[in-house]
C-alpha cells in the first residue's frame, strides 16, 4: 500500500536540501549569459543527472558505500571541495572555453546535476529513507514517487530562471554569476566543515 506519509516527509525533506528556488541564482550565473535553447538543454541535462544520481544511491546507495569504505562525510569533503573550484572559476571569470557545446554539458553535470542539486545531503536523505522503507514495497513506491516529483519541481524552476534574465539584463546576470560563485565558496566551506565534523564525531 502507498505510504502517505513517507512521501510527503520525503518530498519536503528533499525540496528543502536541493532548494530549487536557491539554485536559480547559481544555475543563472553559470548559463544566463547562454541562448535560450542552452540553458534549457543545461537544466534538463543536470536534473537527469541528478535523477540518475539520486535513484542510484536509492538502488545501491548503502551497497556502494560499504563496498568502496566510503562514508558521508568523505562524500561531502568531496563535494565541498568540488563546488570550491567551480566557485573559484565564477569569481574570477576563467571559466570560458572555446567550446561551447563541451561547456554546456560539463556545466550540466558539474556542478548544476552533482553536487549542486545531487548533493551529499540530498544522497545521504535518500539512503536513510531506504533504509526507514525496510522492505517495504508501498513505501518504496512511495520514495520513488518524491524523487520523481521532486526532480519536476527543479525542472520547472530551472527552465524558469529565464524569465529573470529579461529583468536584470547582461548586466545583471554577469553580477549573479559573482554573487553565485561566492555562494558556491560558501556552501563549499560548509561541507568540507561539517566533513570534518563528521570525520571527529565518527572517531575516524
Amino acid at each position: 500500500m502507498f505510504n502517505l506519509r513517507l512521501f510527503i516527509e520525503a518530498s519536503i525533506t528533499l525540496l528543502v536540501i536541493m532548494d530549487p528556488p536557491g539554485t536559480v541564482p547559481v544555475f543563472l550565473g553559470l548559463v544566463g549569459r547562454k541562448s535560450r535553447e542552452a540553458r534549457k538543454r543545461a537544466a534538463r541535462q543536470g536534473v537527469l543527472v541528478s535523477f540518475l544520481v539520486i535513484t542510484l544511491f536509492a538502488v545501491a546507495g548503502n551497497s556502494i558505500l560499504a563496498y568502496m569504505h566510503i562514508g558521508i562525510p568523505a562524500l561531502q569533503g568531496a563535494g565541498g571541495l568540488l563546488l570550491l573550484l567551480i566557485a573559484l572559476d565564477l569569481l574570477t571569470g576563467k571559466g570560458a572555453t572555446n567550446h561551447p557545446e563541451v561547456e554546456d554539458v560539463n556545466i550540466a553535470l558539474v556542478p548544476l546535476g552533482t553536487p549542486l542539486l545531487a548533493g551529499p545531503g540530498a544522497i545521504a536523505a535518500t539512503i536513510v529513507f531506504v533504509r526507514q522503507a525496510n522492505g517495504d514495497w508501498g513505501s518504496y513506491l512511495a520514495l520513488a514517487a518524491a524523487i520523481v516529483a521532486v526532480h519536476l519541481v527543479l525542472l520547472g524552476t530551472l527552465r524558469s530562471a529565464g524569465l529573470l534574465i529579461k529583468v536584470f539584463k547582461e548586466s545583471g546576470i554577469l553580477l549573479m554569476a559573482k554573487i553565485a560563485g561566492l555562494l558556491l565558496a560558501a556552501i563549499a566551506v560548509q561541507l568540507v566543515a561539517s566533513s570534518v565534523q563528521g570525520f571527529i564525531s565518527s572517531g575516524v
